[in-house]
């Protein structure tokens, strides 16, 4: 932390104070270390003479039962699309490129990360988002490019594919590094989006966030699983957990093995489930249905939901609705609503210097420099039905 910096230490209060159960050894973990870091913070004031003697941010402290789900649902960004469906090392990503030899294709490593502006611009970008506009990148490219036209002119009118694409890399030297950064990210996002046809990967974003909207429930779960039993042992076990994260009392006794064997997951798989009821807590809510487990579901059941939409924003993306609950609670934050019932702070500022506090912070979002490449999640509605055949995307 900078000694330029003397935050507001907020964190998640304990519901449960007692240490001799689980349940209240995990809540008060927030609690601990607040009273950790402001204790270290109250140190520096009163000892070193350059530092605030007022509060000049807000430090946010919670943990992981926050937001059980953001972990382990399907996230439609280009940044969590590559990390999620490729085999990334970290943000080493092997791409493979023509042989100048003309042998077989050779591999190359690369690095996702800033310096690359075509990756810091399309990164928190919906996939299709992302898509299109690499689509447009190129086609701009080559419509500025006399010697990229006279490449693509061979081709009888018809678009290049990723290949064709490395390919004008050597035949156009001068515009190697432009052509790379394009041709890398085609390939990428070729790759992403031919995974998401052969996994069915839609159908099944589809219903996870149906699950955390509140728009589906357990027959809906129950008809994926019968229905799509090519779906591999890993996305059913994160559908499950999703659907344990929202009804945790869909999996209270026997119902869990039930659901688990219709899911045809493993033992292990089974423990997953339990340890995350363990991290949320038991559940207070009772099953509407005094019987044993059932496969057949009434309409007369009511359907929950862990987020809500959010009516005032634009329309987004397909499979775009999906926030982070530690984004809302950071907007709650900077605008002076957290919930004071679930969350304190160890040193809450004055109400004038709380509104110097969110001043400062929305005057530097407003003054932050805009000049430089920089990704904004992208918020449209989808058009996943545009023509593509080739495995890149592109190609008609």
């Amino acid at each position: 932390m900078p000694s330029s910096e003397l935050p507001c230490v907020w964190y998640r209060a304990a519901k449960e104070s007692d240490e001799s159960t689980a349940t209240g050894v995990r809540e008060l973990v927030p609690t601990k270390l607040a009273t950790a870091v402001w204790d270290m913070v109250s140190k520096y004031k009163s000892t070193v003479p350059s530092f605030p003697q007022n509060e000049t941010c807000d430090l946010l402290i919670v943990d992981r039962s926050v937001d059980q789900i953001a972990p382990v649902i399907h996230e439609w960004t280009y940044d969590a699309m590559c990390h999620d469906l490729l085999n990334m090392d970290g943000n080493k990503y092997m791409h493979e490129v023509p042989s100048k030899t003309g042998g077989q294709p050779e591999k190359k490593e690369v690095l996702l990360e800033d310096h690359d502006s075509v990756w810091l611009e399309l990164r928190h970008a919906h996939i299709a988002d992302a898509s299109e506009r690499l689509h447009e990148k190129f086609t701009n490219f080559v419509s500025k490019n006399k010697a990229a036209q006279i490449q693509q002119s061979g081709r009888d009118g018809t678009e290049l594919s990723t290949r064709d694409l490395q390919k004008m890399v050597q035949a156009l030297p001068q515009y190697t590094e432009q052509v790379e950064k394009i041709s890398l990210h085609v390939e990428i996002a070729g790759k992403i989006n031919k995974i998401i046809r052969e996994t069915e990967l839609r159908d099944l974003g589809q219903l996870e966030q149906d699950l955390v909207f509140g728009d589906a429930g357990a027959k809906e779960v129950i008809n994926f699983l019968r229905t799509k039993q090519n779906t591999t042992p890993e996305y059913k076990l994160r559908l499950l957990m999703i659907y344990a994260s929202v009804y945790p009392e869909k999996f209270e006794g026997d119902k869990a093995s039930k659901l688990m064997q219709l899911a045809k997951l493993s033992p292990d798989d089974m423990k997953v489930i339990s340890n995350m009821q363990l991290l949320a807590g038991s559940s207070n809510k009772k099953s509407s249905t005094g019987g044993g487990f059932s496969l057949k579901f009434s309409n007369q059941k009511t359907k929950q939901a862990a987020r809500k939409d959010r009516t005032e924003e634009e329309e987004t993306w397909q499979l775009f609705r999906f926030y982070p609950m530690i984004e809302e609670l950071i907007e709650n934050l900077s605008k002076g609503e957290l919930s004071k019932n679930e969350y304190s702070c160890k040193n809450e500022p004055s109400a004038s210097n709380a509104r110097g506090v969110s001043a400062r912070s929305s005057q530097q979002t407003q003054t932050a420099p805009t000049t430089a490449p920089h990704s904004m999640r992208s918020r449209r509605t989808a058009n996943w039905g545009r023509a593509r055949t080739s495995d890149d995307g592109y190609s008609r």
